[in-house]
């Protein structure tokens, strides 16, 4: 495989070692990337103002539910999860919740889904990708045993959200792993943040959920 003329943000037909082989050039040092059904996607970082701003505020609604709720929780930003030879991972947020909040130690550097369960919570910021993030990521995550999926829509300002399970997926309206948790509400978070700072949005998000 020529490693130069690798296309990104498209997928790549290839065995596993060939895949592993690509993200460990240096042009790929800091790009995500993904595995699944014999075929791999490398996505450059995003670097824009609007990616990146979702991806704080649906980190802080996420984090403020937790706190309010008393929910033990661990967020990852960008980390990998690995079912080796098979499928790879790198969602933009991931969360264990409860019981296995903790389940993963200090000092692990990409999660080996052999040894650890899958997040109980993944989300993904679509700008340019939403059609992929429906789709064949949607799979993935069905087939990493993920419990549940959240899009957020950065252009059409937009949550979509889905509970996985038996190898499929079904669009939710509240969060069935974050209880009581309606998907609406943060819908709506997410609208409020086009004319509020995040800190603005954060407090009223808080005060909603002291109401739940």
């Amino acid at each position: 495989m020529n490693l130069t003329q690798i296309p990104t943000d498209t997928w790549v037909v290839a065995s596993w070692q060939d895949y592993l082989q690509a993200i460990e050039h240096p042009e790929f040092e800091k790009a995500k990337s993904y595995y699944y059904d014999r075929k791999f996607r490398i996505e450059m970082t995003p670097l824009g103002h609007d990616h990146a701003a979702d991806n704080t505020s649906a980190n802080n609604a996420v984090a403020l539910f937790c706190i309010a709720k008393a929910i033990p929780a661990k967020g990852l930003n960008n980390c990998t999860f690995r079912k080796t030879g098979v499928r790879e991972a790198q969602p933009d947020l991931a969360y264990y919740l409860n019981e296995n909040a903790d389940v993963v130690p200090w000092g692990t550097s990409l999660i080996d889904l052999d040894r650890f369960p899958a997040p109980d919570l993944v989300i993904e910021i679509a700008n340019t990708s939403l059609s992929d993030d429906q789709g064949e990521k949607r799979l993935l995550y069905e087939d990493l045993q993920v419990k549940e999926y959240w899009i957020f829509d950065v252009k059409n300002v937009r949550v979509l959200a889905f509970a996985i399970e038996n190898q499929g997926s079904r669009r939710i309206t509240e969060s069935l792993v974050l209880p009581n948790l309606s998907i609406a509400l943060l819908q709506q978070a997410l609208q409020r943040t086009r004319q509020e700072n995040q800190s603005q949005v954060g407090a009223w998000l808080l005060s909603e959920f002291n109401r739940l």
